[in-house]
This record gives structure tokens, sequence and C-alpha cells, in this order.
């Protein structure tokens, strides 16, 4: 075992020295897919080497239904994660009870709005997938057409915001056709950001947000890292600034 810590940059560095990592060791960066599986991210965790951004954090980003489990207070209601058969059965009769029609699915692993769908019920969701394997896990929310869809960019000191909308699809994504417009980060949006990032360890996030009339505003997605087409910043300033928030947690003790 070696004296004085290690910070490791790199994907190499972290196979290179895996089994050598102990208690005050850093790995600066997102973890490779391999090791971020259980069994290695764990193993990391519980020998006391700290991960820069967070396991938790790099986990919640890399999974939409992980997101909807950790963080489904700030999301809107009737959240739900379907990981089987059974539990998608069960939503039919949930959503029946609760006066829900129309529904939206986020299909894991799939981005730009390409795994998003929306289903006239949960029967005819059911109907559709209920026997395809793949289409597990999926996150279910109610559709809800009167939503405004904002993009918020949060790193170190350094927050902005604008809105994404297309009148011809409601995929509001800019990747899927949508426009952009600047706008102002009011208190209860900058409170809710500020919880989702607290509660998963983000040190800096681009954070998807659904404002609904009256007032209320949820959580739709949140990632370490997306599209900033409708942003001021440009991607060296903001990669620059990321990885100076990195770096001063890096060196925290």
């Amino acid at each position: 075992r070696h004296g004085e810590a290690m910070i490791l940059r790199s994907a190499a560095e972290l196979d290179s020295r895996f089994h050598d990592l102990g208690p005050g060791d850093v790995f600066l960066g997102l973890l490779p897919a391999q090791h971020l599986r259980g069994a290695a991210a764990a193993d990391l965790l519980e020998r006391g080497v700290r991960c820069v951004p967070s396991v938790l954090c790099q986990l919640l980003a890399r999974s939409k239904a992980a997101q909807a489990f950790v963080l489904k207070p700030w999301m809107a209601p009737h959240t739900r994660v379907i990981a089987r058969r059974a539990e998608l059965m069960d939503v039919v009769g949930y959503c029946a009870q609760h006066g829900i029609g129309a529904v939206v699915t986020k299909q894991e692993g799939m981005h730009c709005g390409h795994g998003i769908r929306r289903w006239e019920s949960a029967e005819a969701l059911y109907n559709a997938v209920a026997f395809t394997d793949a289409a597990y896990p999926l996150v279910l929310q109610p559709f809800r057409p009167d939503i405004a869809d904002v993009r918020v960019i949060r790193v170190g000191d350094y927050v902005e915001a604008y809105t994404r909308t297309n009148p011809f699809n409601f995929r509001a994504n800019l990747a899927a056709g949508g426009a952009s417009a600047p706008v102002a980060v009011d208190a209860s949006m900058e409170a809710l950001c500020r919880a989702v990032m607290d509660r998963g360890r983000f040190p800096y996030a681009h954070i998807d947000l659904h404002l609904g009339e009256g007032g209320a505003c949820h959580v739709s997605e949140i990632t370490l890292d997306g599209g900033i087409a409708g942003a001021i910043i440009n991607r060296a300033e903001l990669n620059r600034r990321k990885q100076a928030v990195l770096e001063r947690m890096a060196e925290e003790r």
C-alpha cells in the first residue's frame, strides 16, 4: 500500500491501479461503464476510494429509471418506474383508478427525444410492449400537454436557462426540431435545481424542468452533460468550468 494519496484522471490509470486503490485515493472523471456496474462501483466505495463526480450522480446521469426512483419526490405526480410485465399490468389499473388517460414513456438508454413515446392509455401501452423484454425498464408519466419545457445549466456560480418549444411535436428537444429562447431562473426553479443536485450529489448539471400552471415545477431529467444548442455559453467554456469544479473537489479532503 502506497503512502501518498493518488488522484487518477483516466480510465487507463484506473485499470492499472484498480487493486492498489484505498482510502484517500480519488478517481477524477467519468467512470467507464464496466467500472460503474454494481460490483466494481461498490468495491471502490467499500475501499474508501472517492469518485469525482460521485458514483451516485454518475449512476443517475446514465439511467432514466434510476432518476425516477431516487428523485421521484421532485418529479411529476404519478411518475412510475416499470421494470417488468407484472408492474406494467399493475399500472393499467393504477391509471384507471387515478383518472389518468394518455401517458408518456421514457425508454432507458435513448437520448434526444428518441426514446420518448406517447400512448393514448396505459392499456394501449400494455398491449404494445408487455411481452417485449427489451422494453424494460421504462419510466411512465401522465401526458401533460400544458407544460413548458425548460433546460437549466448549472456549473459553479454560472446558471442559465432556456425554454424549448415545438408546435409540431410534443417532444420539445432541439434535436427533434424544437426552438429555444432564454428564460430567467426564478427562485422556485433555482430551489428545485439545488435540491435535486444535492440529493443526487451532482457537482454541476443540465436539468430539464417541466413548468405547469399555477407555478408547479417538476424535474423531468438531469444529467452531467447534454446539448447546449440553445445556451449562451459555448462548449469549450462550459467544459473548462466543469473541469475546474472537479479539480477543486478532488483536492478537498
